[in-house]
């Protein structure tokens, strides 16, 4: 068995996140999985870095999975992105080791979020902005950011309490940014990266 790396980005508009949950299949995980079992006839486990909520959108998901194919990776690549639907593909793939797993050996994960601050929101930007309709005060945003960054314990954050898996995680860093307003962008936007 071969275990290949891919980097995917989606909109996750109309999936139900990454990770399979049930008989769903409107999930991106369940998606990629389909289309190589189509490939390898037979079942093939996608494990992808993390998972997003509904809705959320990936630039640069990192997954494994491992299949006994006689193809090489640009052709397993080039029939992913044949098969997939529009708003996924596999912008990478490659062979590594037997031991990689994209969850265990993940050294990092960025999360950006985008807020316009105009009085309505972009038509063509609606789905991958949040609309707050108003100033944000960036230099207190800055300071408090000051606050968050380290190694904390997010426990009190999780729903399940009795969860057995560490909820201390190191945030790197935080960095803001306003955007300038561009021709598709009339509107004053502010983008936020958190790297933990």
């Amino acid at each position: 068995m071969t275990n290949y790396r891919i980097i995917v980005e989606y909109d996750g508009s109309r999936y139900d996140g990454w990770q399979k949950q049930g008989n769903t299949d409107q999930t991106i995980q369940g998606k990629i999985e389909t289309v190589l079992e189509r490939l390898c006839g037979q079942s093939v486990e996608v494990h992808g870095s993390g998972r997003t909520d509904a809705g959320v959108h990936a630039l640069n998901q990192v997954a494994n999975f491992h299949v006994d194919i006689n193809k090489k990776g640009q052709e397993i690549m080039e029939y992913l992105n044949h098969y997939l639907p529009e708003d996924i593909r596999v912008k990478e793939l490659g062979q590594v080791s037997e031991r990689f797993h994209s969850r265990l050996n993940a050294q990092e994960k960025t999360y950006l979020y985008r807020i316009e601050m105009g009085e309505k929101k972009q038509v063509f930007d609606r789905k991958y902005i949040y609309g707050l309709h108003k100033s944000l005060d960036v230099k207190a945003m800055e300071q408090a950011a000051v606050l968050l960054c380290g190694e904390h314990d997010f426990k009190s954050f999780c729903s399940n309490r009795k969860m057995k898996k560490s909820t201390v995680r190191n945030l790197k860093k935080i960095e803001f940014e306003k955007r300038i307003p561009d021709f598709w962008s009339v509107l004053p936007e502010m983008d936020f990266s958190i790297i933990w």
